[in-house]
């Protein structure tokens, strides 16, 4: 009887398990891998939720912010002075430090280069002692919620005065 049939016919077989065998670790390998970006991306989006979850009452906030500004230029520039200046003060500082601890943050852009991502022009505004594309002027504070621009900054932004001509 010849020994070398079922031996010539084992060897494939074996050959062809072991590719089996190979094919299924690298898909049990790319499906753990996927999972374990799967729960980080799933972890991420959770700390994300949680750091932006007051993104609308905040910015619902800001025109409240915006008000208080106003009327305490208004006041200054009426020569108010005394407790009335001095509580209204006070009551803004305590919401812009109860703001801060929900991630809320202030930021002027007066003297700055302007940033598209970070600055709204309203105007431009010809000067010949700042350097084009300077923040000369701002109506209005920009405000970041954990680093995010909440809302940008509204500013006048300087030209050179040739620019007109041209």
């Amino acid at each position: 009887m010849d020994d070398s049939t079922p031996h010539d016919v084992a060897e494939p077989d074996l050959e062809e398990l072991k590719r089996q065998l190979q094919d299924r670790q690298d898909r049990l390998l790319r499906a753990l891998a996927e999972t374990e970006n799967l729960r980080r991306r799933a972890q991420r989006d959770r700390e994300d939720y949680v750091k932006y979850a007051n993104e609308t009452l905040l910015r619902d906030l800001i025109p409240v912010l915006d008000n208080l500004d106003r009327a305490l230029a208004a006041a200054r520039t009426a020569g108010e002075s005394g407790t009335v200046v001095s509580g209204v003060e006070l009551i803004q500082r305590e919401l812009l430090r109860v703001l801060e601890k929900a991630g809320l943050s202030r930021y002027s852009a007066v003297g700055e280069r302007f940033d598209p991502t970070r600055h709204e022009a309203f105007a431009r505004v010809v000067s010949a002692d700042r350097p084009p594309d300077t923040v000369v002027q701002e109506t209005a504070a920009g405000y970041l919620l954990n680093g995010r621009v909440l809302r940008p900054a509204m500013v006048a932004v300087a030209g050179a005065p040739d620019e007109d001509a041209a």
